[in-house]
């Protein structure tokens, strides 16, 4: 146990830790991109890997040009970031409502079943452009392109959290005459809930993926859009500065759930408290 203490890193080491990786990925791209740092051993020449991998320093700049030059990416993120709120809590709602509703209903689940599993199999890009024939290309069919991920993921985190309830718990709070609304209340859903933030954190990115692939094929708005018009004419530095704004909001976002669960999951017991008891 002391052996574990002193080799378990502190929260301000960790961070320190984590940035430095950070700084030293860029540190190592920039050095490789950079033509004259280096002899290229990759391509024939020093401004190829600058042309396919973009420069890190023009990236950031870029970004920087975004933000506070021109300002003129904040229209095209609040789109995205509706999008992916949006198909975020429709796509955890209804995976939610239907995962506590096939679990506790178990004729219904054994007929839902094989419809259930063909639709999980089945690959949601490809539903991307139909989507876009029923709902137009502005935010609905980003929307449910986002909601088709979600949902899935969200479902069977909520049916296998139900299941898992003890049978014992069950039989005492059965015992105590409680009614089926008060199993759900207090047995149900607080077994489920720690299954339901598990889930999120991948939701969460899952979400970003189907805002920025419907407008990737798709919209004249939004962060996919500026991305694709990057790719389009071949400015790798655009595109990767794209990536990189989407990728930070995605852990914001990421973030933002994680302290929800903290506040939500107070109840739960630490790791270790069980075993100091």
């Amino acid at each position: 146990m002391g052996l574990c203490k002193l080799i378990k890193p502190s929260p301000r080491n960790l961070r320190v830790w984590q940035l430095g990786v950070l700084v030293a990925v860029f540190a190592l791209w920039h050095v490789l991109t950079t033509p004259g740092l280096i002899a290229p051993f990759l391509f024939e020449n020093d401004r190829q890997a600058a042309f396919f991998f973009g420069e890190p320093l023009k990236i950031f700049g870029r970004v920087w040009d975004w933000f506070i030059v021109h300002a003129d990416i904040y229209r095209h993120l609040v789109v995205t970031l509706i999008e992916t709120a949006s198909a975020f809590a429709i796509g955890t709602a209804l995976g939610l409502a239907f995962g506590l509703w096939l679990a506790l209903s178990p004729l219904a689940a054994a007929i839902c079943d094989p419809y259930i599993k063909a639709a999980n199999s089945m690959p949601r890009v490809i539903l991307a452009p139909i989507f876009a024939v029923w709902f137009g290309l502005g935010m609905a069919s980003k929307v449910a392109l986002g909601v088709t991920l979600v949902f899935f993921i969200v479902f069977f985190n909520v049916y296998q959290g139900v299941k898992e309830v003890s049978p014992v718990v069950l039989a005492n709070a059965r015992m105590l005459g409680a009614s089926r609304r008060q199993l759900l209340r207090h047995v149900y859903l607080p077994s489920a809930m720690s299954w339901v933030f598990s889930s999120l954190h991948t939701s969460v990115g899952l979400a970003f993926v189907g805002a920025v692939v419907g407008e990737y094929l798709g919209s004249s708005q939004g962060v996919g859009y500026l991305i694709l018009q990057a790719e389009g004419a071949f400015d790798i530095n655009t595109v990767m500065a794209g990536i990189l704004v989407l990728t930070a909001f995605a852990l914001g976002l990421d973030a933002l759930v994680g302290v929800a669960e903290k506040r939500l999951m107070k109840w739960q017991p630490k790791a270790g408290e069980t075993e100091k008891l």
